[in-house]
């Protein structure tokens, strides 16, 4: 019972929280700028279509860069993409670049750069540091950070991973062995397919894997389902091997997410290492506040009908099957 309660409070307040939150809500910011040659520069700014009130994000960029044409926007994903060219008088290597605006966006942005020569780099904006120098070459300690930093940003943004480790917590009913097991299994599932997809051996069409992402949190929603008396499923019984299995498919979903961002040329293994350690710190910060809330209320006895105990899972299926249905509908449209 006391298992269940914990379980009942961390699903109630999940439940809240997806009124005002969709799977990914926190997306960051992106500017891309491209070095043509020529002095030009392309620059494109993706922004997050819903944003806090009262926030306005602009790019900043050398002074002696003037727009030369026109901006276009367009819509892409969740996003609003403005695109426009400017003329530099000098090079963009040691000049400083960012965005204003971020300390009242209450999100991060992404920097990239492409150099006439060929060369990349790659930077995490954030509210304290919202402009930088853009150097020769990044140093591996700088990619080491900011690709941990945006591992971590993306599974704490993504609720529906979340849901599904949540869901895992609840499968195994937090005992330490199984769930060690469970989640080292979750752990290799998404890491293989993440490695595969980001270095392009395998491809999938996003929309598919995001409709089965949604399917795997249903199908362990229905797990979670027991009547009493009933004896346990496969899944119930072998959860590591449904752990691993679905691992696969949210492996596809965080390779979509770093395609987004890209990798910096010479340090593509570096960098996504440091972007999977950064998705494992997250996870298990995720799993220690859920276990730390368990021992917060262990001790609380708290008179529950029978019935209270099975709303964690039907609240795990019911908002799996509205992910279904909207991605779905998307992949129709």
């Amino acid at each position: 019972m006391k298992v269940r309660f914990v379980a009942l409070l961390v699903g109630i307040s999940l439940l809240l929280g997806a009124g005002l939150a969709r799977a990914h809500p926190l997306a960051p910011a992106l500017l891309e700028l491209r070095e043509q040659g020529g002095g030009r520069v392309e620059v494109k700014f993706k922004t997050p279509a819903k944003r806090l009130p009262g926030t306005n994000l602009v790019p900043l960029l050398p002074e002696s860069c003037s727009t030369t044409a026109p901006p276009t926007l367009e819509r892409e994903g969740t996003g609003i993409v403005e695109r426009y060219a400017v003329a530099c008088n000098t090079t963009l290597a040691g000049a400083r670049v960012g965005i204003r605006g971020l300390e009242a966006s209450g999100t991060d942005a992404l920097l990239r750069v492409e150099l006439a020569d060929g060369r990349h780099i790659q930077s995490v904006l954030r509210s304290s540091e919202p402009s930088v120098v853009i150097p020769e070459r990044p140093s591996r300690l700088g990619v080491l950070r900011d690709y941990v930093r945006l591992g971590v940003l993306h599974i704490a943004s993504g609720l529906d991973h979340l849901l599904f480790v949540f869901g895992l917590l609840v499968l195994v009913a937090a005992r330490t062995g199984p769930l060690l097991k469970t989640v080292t299994a979750f752990t290799v599932g998404h890491s293989v397919t993440l490695s595969l997809a980001v270095l392009g051996f395998v491809a999938f069409p996003s929309g598919l894997v995001e409709l089965a992402i949604a399917g795997s949190i249903f199908v362990l929603g229905a797990e979670l389902v027991q009547a009493p008396g009933q004896a346990p499923g496969t899944l119930r019984r072998f959860p590591w091997a449904m752990a691993g299995a679905f691992g696969l498919l949210h492996g596809f979903g965080f390779a979509g997410a770093l395609a987004e961002v890209g990798l910096p040329s010479g340090e593509i293994p570096l960098a996504l290492f440091a972007f999977n350690v950064g998705i494992e710190l997250g996870q298990l910060a995720f799993i220690g506040l859920v276990l730390a809330a368990w021992r917060l209320v262990v001790r609380v006895q708290v008179p529950l009908p029978r019935w209270s105990s099975a709303l964690p899972a039907y609240g795990i299926g019911c908002l799996a099957a509205y992910w279904c249905i909207e991605r779905a509908a998307g992949l129709i449209r």
